[in-house]
């Protein structure tokens, strides 16, 4: 298991003091990312070695929102490999050990000069250790259902605040953006994403917004209808 401490910094909270559901994704994705780089196999690495890890799905069950100030713990530990794939969960813990969020996600290894996925070899996961047990959570299948009824939203062009190192659009802010659709008022505690196809600067992406019984699913679409992600959400439970 990979951890690192931190403390919820104003930049990271909402417009209730806690820790923004942005943050959460980028305390996750920063976590498997230092866990990269402190083994010597970080992005300069992959990108020597014309290779890439690509996240395909999220799922993310939120406890509570963490305030402003609150000392938390961030773990991450993959748990299994197979073929061109890696199993990987992710944890946030309070002060006290108890989890505010957990999540499952599923990569794939990718070979960016013959542009194909890539079978892993031991010497790619080196250092990671043996496969950990899976986190305790109820796991939702990978494939998100498309419901065939939606409301098209305005269109809008990638820009160069989406992009990560990969060029492309970044795994959070497609979370970003679905969630800018929903009611004001819409608190999450779950999340799934699909990711489908890279978005790269200049693509025009048109939202679709279902309404479904446990929140609302948002296909992010390229202009002839392909989902470049899918993002289910599910809001908190009624007190």
């Amino acid at each position: 298991m990979y951890q690192f401490e931190s403390r919820v910094r104003y930049s990271e909270t909402d417009e209730q003091g806690q820790l923004s559901l942005t943050g959460i994704l980028n305390y996750f994705q920063d976590c498997s990312t230092f866990q990269s780089e402190d083994l010597g196999m970080g992005i300069q690495y992959l990108k020597d070695q014309d290779r890439a890890w690509w996240l395909t799905s999220w799922q993310i069950v939120i406890d509570r929102y963490p305030a402003l100030g609150e000392k938390i713990r961030v773990s991450t530990w993959p748990y299994d490999f197979k073929g061109i794939y890696g199993y990987r969960n992710f944890a946030i813990s309070d002060g006290k050990g108890e989890y505010v969020a957990r999540a499952n996600s599923l990569w794939f290894f990718y070979d960016t000069r013959n542009q194909k996925p890539a079978r892993i070899q031991e010497a790619d996961i080196r250092g990671y250790g043996g496969p950990e047990p899976r986190l305790v959570m109820d796991y939702a299948p990978r494939k998100i259902c498309l419901p065939k009824e939606y409301e098209e939203k305005d269109t809008f062009l990638v820009a160069r605040h989406h992009l990560d190192t990969n060029h492309h659009v970044n795994n959070a802010r497609y979370v970003e953006m679905a969630r800018e659709l929903l009611p004001e008022d819409f608190r999450v505690k779950e999340l799934r994403v699909e990711y489908k196809k890279a978005a790269v600067l200049g693509d025009y992406i048109t939202p679709r917004v279902s309404r479904i019984q446990q929140g609302y699913v948002t296909a992010l679409c390229d202009p002839q209808g392909g989902p470049h992600a899918v993002v289910w959400l599910r809001s908190e439970e009624k007190q």
